[in-house]
């Protein structure tokens, strides 16, 4: 069988009703509409949260939250990534970040978490560390310098 030989099952597929195409169609004048009244005219109906001109729900619950627009969004980058990045002895800046392909932008700074194990001698310069990540990164034989 080929996809072109594909075809529906016998009886599953009825022709459209062609509605408003004159009387010998037997949905012609009102195109099964009725007469006049909101639902006849076009764009007629009531939106999905209509309910019924009660206030509807979405209006009725209270609003919750709000949003920080202060906020600031640190990139994070943890140790086994910079482990399989860099040789041993690399400084590790935010511009060699970008540069490997290990983030796309620095945004708000850089922090480097202490997820996975470091071996290699790295002088890391970024805006935050965690505890976990410095002792690594010092226990390496590394630097670690806040920007």
């Amino acid at each position: 069988m080929k996809l072109s030989e594909l075809k529906p099952g016998e009886g599953s597929r009825r022709a459209a009703l062609r509605k408003g195409r004159g009387p010998g169609s037997g949905m012609g004048k009102t195109a099964a509409r009725g007469h006049k009244g909101q639902k006849a005219r076009a764009g007629g109906g009531k939106g999905p949260y209509f309910e019924g001109g009660q206030t509807p729900l979405q209006r009725r619950m209270p609003k919750r939250g709000f949003t920080n627009i202060f906020k600031k969004e640190y990139v994070v980058v943890n140790v086994k990534q910079l482990e399989t990045r860099f040789e041993s002895g690399t400084m590790v800046t935010p511009e060699t970040l970008v540069e490997c392909g290990l983030i796309k932008n620095v945004r708000d700074g850089i922090r480097i978490l202490g997820n996975g194990e470091l071996t290699k001698a790295l002088t890391v310069k970024a805006q935050g560390f965690s505890k976990t990540a410095e002792e690594k990164i010092k226990t390496a034989g590394g630097q670690v310098e806040v920007i």
